[in-house]
């Protein structure tokens, strides 16, 4: 993974095909998403229940570029290895869901994968600058997570601008997750954010068998948003 500042858009499988996913993410990538997003959630720090290591084991084959994997669970620290191991690029962890969140991105990055920093609506940024050294992303929720098709939180715009400016020049992603579409990508890449997670308004109108509104739904936002920095 090479570090670069140009609009991402990183679809989110949760709004995919469960039984297809692995043509669902061959699809995606054909169709011209740049990373391929998975919502892990565990039915305790949020309430959904979604993917394990197993299934991101599975589809690991079909995805040619950057798996980005979000933990959307607590305890985080024992599972870290295993989404290593599967061949996550990226690997997730919310501020929010333990009490040691230094250590846990230690040991992300002991397994020489990138370590992203996820930050729910209602947590401020305050303790994100004892971690910059850290992180390689930063994740703004911009829906409380646990579900996908969610309205889009505004008040996180801001929370977007504070951190791209706290960041400066260090090489760190800043990821937006939660209700992007054509409407809402130019607004928070003028902010700063480079990598957009989107699942419905990605999905919206394809399958697996007939995927050219999934490269539609890419583009445009896609271009909305470059348009926007």
């Amino acid at each position: 993974m090479t570090f670069s500042r140009a609009i991402k858009i990183a679809p989110s499988i949760l709004s995919a095909d469960f039984a297809n996913f692995g043509a669902e993410c061959r699809a995606i990538e054909a169709q011209g998403a740049d990373w391929v997003h998975v919502d892990v959630m565990d039915g305790h720090f949020v309430p959904n229940l979604t993917f394990g290591p197993a299934m991101c084991a599975a589809i690991r084959p079909h995805i040619k570029g950057v798996m980005d994997v979000h933990l959307m669970i607590a305890p985080v620290d024992p599972y870290i290895d295993a989404y290593a191991t599967v061949g996550a690029d990226v690997i997730t962890a919310h501020l929010e869901a333990g009490p040691h969140i230094h250590r846990t991105l230690q040991a992300i990055r002991n397994t020489g994968k990138k370590a992203g920093l996820a930050l729910n609506p209602g947590t401020g940024i305050d303790a994100v600058a004892q971690l910059l050294d850290m992180v390689d992303l930063i994740c703004v929720m911009t829906v409380n997570p646990g579900f996908g098709g969610q309205k889009f939180i505004h008040s996180q715009i801001d929370k977007v601008r504070s951190l791209r400016a706290m960041i400066g020049d260090r090489p760190i992603h800043i990821e937006i997750d939660g209700g992007v579409t054509v409407e809402t990508a130019p607004l928070v890449a003028a902010a700063g954010a480079d990598v957009l997670v989107a699942g419905s308004a990605v999905f919206k109108g394809g399958s697996v068998d007939h995927p050219a509104p999934y490269g539609a739904n890419i583009a445009a936002i896609r271009k909305a948003a470059e348009a926007a920095v």
